[in-house]
């Protein structure tokens, strides 16, 4: 079929690449990052352009589609305005200027007409007006809608992370495929890193420059060696606890220093996934976080997916934003392979559909 994508939002190219692995074409992905041009463009057959959604035009975008084709159009909004830590922790969070660019999208869809339209982000949108609007829209403008709410892990990425998946069409309707994996089978954290060699925190491996790991504190290093695998900040030493954790509003926070383990899937991958104090990110034997190479298969990221521009090095907190904020290559993948069946004649026993 002659179906082409733009993907919007498009950071590093998680989205890109699971597209074109599920064999669509992606053309081009937009962003206002400059800084994720080199990963981009290095790992996919795509041009980045270098705009905010707010400053391309429907005339620009409908140029990038070649004559006669399906038309799809994609994209994962920042998602930070609508984590439950934006709105339960940050004042005005509602106000924060993120929230316009899904109006921006919509703009776009009205006004570039494409067959299909994708959309992902954090399950927390569902519940706000911004989201309505947009499926209400959609649905005026002659779509068939559906989202729900899926767990990556169910699509082959080693990570219990919770999305929002929204597919509409002008062709009728149209689902998510229905898991590839369960709770008997998930991916790993260790059938994707046990066997990456041993670093030390604040190490960089001579064979893999992304096989990177911050440096701990001596405190942090006392609190990890007497951290275990799914355990919390309970296993330490009284000493080494925070003044938050003697707090009864603390007890809620047992995965911050805690350890990952090997036999399951890893906790959501954040911006911050290389730090020990942000998370359960702490790896499951070595005295360390994870590295930069660890966090990124583990957002089902290829091996050979290409990060480090050596004519424009990056520091260990851009990258780390590059990884966390990218859609999972592998849902990326279940995303392009629902198009494509749903091209193909559709499905009717995909996920539910909420329209």
């Amino acid at each position: 079929m002659n179906c082409t994508a733009v993907d919007l939002f498009c950071g590093i190219g998680g989205l890109t690449h699971g597209i074109q692995k599920a064999g669509i074409n992606v053309v081009a992905g937009i962003d206002i990052d400059s800084t994720c041009k080199y990963a981009y463009e290095e790992n996919n057959n795509a041009a980045f352009i270098n705009k905010g959604i707010e400053n391309i035009t429907a005339e620009e975008i409908n140029s990038l589609y070649p004559a006669d084709s399906i038309k799809i159009l994609m994209g994962c909004a920042p998602c930070q305005p609508f984590s439950n830590y934006s709105l339960r922790y940050i004042k005005d969070g509602h106000k924060d200027n993120k929230w316009k660019l899904l109006y921006y999208f919509l703009n776009l869809v009205e006004n570039t007409n494409p067959n299909i339209v994708s959309m992902e982000n954090v399950p927390q949108l569902s519940k706000e007006v911004v989201f309505n609007d947009f499926v209400t829209k959609l649905k005026n403008l002659g779509y068939s809608v559906s989202w729900s709410i899926v767990n990556c892990a169910n699509y082959g990425v080693p990570q219990n992370r919770k999305r929002l998946v929204l597919l509409a069409s002008r062709f009728g309707n149209i689902n998510i495929i229905p898991p590839i994996y369960n709770k008997d089978n998930y991916l790993t954290v260790g059938d994707l890193i046990k066997a990456l060699p041993p670093l030390e925190d604040g190490s960089v491996c001579k064979k893999d420059q992304l096989h990177r790991t911050s440096k701990l504190s001596k405190t942090n290093k006392h609190r990890i060696k007497q951290s275990i695998p799914g355990g919390t900040w309970a296993d330490w030493d009284e000493k080494l606890r925070l003044p938050c954790h003697m707090k009864s509003t603390g007890k809620g926070y047992g995965a911050v220093y805690g350890r990952m383990e090997w036999n399951k899937p890893s906790p959501t991958i954040t911006t911050q996934f290389y730090g020990y104090g942000n998370g359960r990110f702490g790896h499951p034997e070595q005295n360390r976080a994870i590295s930069l190479r660890e966090g990124a298969l583990l957002q089902s990221f290829p091996v050979d997916y290409k990060f480090i521009d050596d004519n424009n090095p990056q520091t260990n907190k851009q990258i780390g934003i590059h990884i966390g904020n990218a859609v999972p290559v592998e849902l990326g993948n279940a995303i392009g392979i629902s198009i494509k069946i749903h091209l193909e004649g559709g499905i009717k026993n995909g996920e539910q559909d909420n329209s």
